[in-house]
């Protein structure tokens, strides 16, 4: 069974209740950093939080955003040896502490690009939003002459060299897409933005843990069909981002859960049919009223509204399944 989670702090806060009141029991820690200014994670960091979670009712079942992944390993350059080493211990402690899965991406230079983070939708809610005519700025000094090839070797050395690791330790890797899936973003090109390529990619290492983190939106943005998407990833779906988009790679604005162009029942009807039992979270959700947008995506309400949301869908895929 589907196993619905959500974004968390590293600390316990509200968050932390409101998840276990609408009887979310898996945690997505998502911090842009550590804390105390460290953008890395040690084994007593992550095992403070695992202990803060247990003891709140709440399963650690996901990293992801501040996993220790640098533009040396993805742009395969000098260094990477070094920081794959940091990769590799980090996923050991990970397994260590049973946390079963790592979301990571392969998006140098520019990461998760938006070009808007007030786009009203419905009733005044604000929403983000993507125009590649808007992102014209060049990319960084070291990633100004990236070309592809360097990208898909880079992700191949990586692979062959963590994913080993990663069966030993028990932890599951899922690739996020590029974000916008675009291929390139201000002359960075981009590989994880394509069915055909993450297939590539899957079959660099054939493991189970080597999969994706199947974000609808970004899947939507691509322009494929989702069902019949998570269909074709199936086992191989380590971790999925429930949400949809309005347009394509070059232009898009997020959407509400129940009002984009994605039918969400038959997308959770897939992710059942599959037998998917990961964990998924709500994903980029609008900002409501009483809520200052300073957090763009990630505000509290519209995710206990997606919460019901997908609980509600969950329980109908769930129901013709039986």
């Amino acid at each position: 069974m589907v196993q619905l989670s959500l974004v968390l702090p590293r600390q316990p806060d509200e968050r932390w209740q409101l998840a276990t009141q609408m009887g979310v029991t898996d945690a997505v820690i998502h911090p842009l950093e550590v804390g105390d200014g460290k953008t890395r994670w040690s084994y007593d960091d992550l095992l403070g939080t695992k202990n803060w979670l247990e003891d709140a009712g709440l399963t650690f079942s996901v990293i992801e955003g501040s996993v220790p992944l640098t533009d040396r390993i993805r742009l395969g350059l000098d260094g990477r040896d070094e920081d794959i080493a940091e990769f590799k211990q980090f996923v050991r402690d990970c397994g260590a502490l049973d946390i079963p899965v790592v979301c990571y991406d392969w998006m140098a230079g520019v990461r998760w690009a938006r070009t808007e983070a007030h786009v009203e939708s419905r009733g005044g809610s604000l929403t983000t939003g993507y125009d590649n005519a808007k992102n014209s700025g060049g990319p960084a000094a070291d990633a100004a002459d990236v070309t592809r090839d360097q990208l898909w070797e880079a992700i191949e050395y990586f692979l062959e060299a963590v994913v080993p690791v990663a069966e030993e330790a028990g932890v599951k890797l899922g690739l996020h897409p590029d974000d916008p899936p675009r291929d390139e973003v201000r002359g960075i090109p981009r590989i994880a933005n394509s069915v055909e390529n993450y297939d590539r990619i899957l079959d660099i290492y054939d493991s189970e843990y080597n999969g994706v983190t199947f974000c609808q939106g970004n899947f939507t943005a691509m322009g494929v069909d989702v069902p019949e998407t998570v269909h074709h990833f199936g086992e191989k779906i380590n971790f999925a981002h429930f949400r949809d988009v309005e347009g394509d790679a070059d232009r898009f604005v997020e959407t509400w859960h129940d009002d984009g162009p994605t039918d969400m029942q038959a997308a959770m009807d897939a992710f059942v049919d599959v037998g998917f039992d990961g964990p998924m979270r709500p994903d980029h959700v609008p900002t409501m009223a009483g809520e200052d947008n300073s957090n763009p995506g990630y505000h509290t309400k519209g995710r206990l509204f997606a919460i019901g949301y997908m609980r509600g869908l969950l329980e109908s895929a769930a129901g013709g399944a039986s």
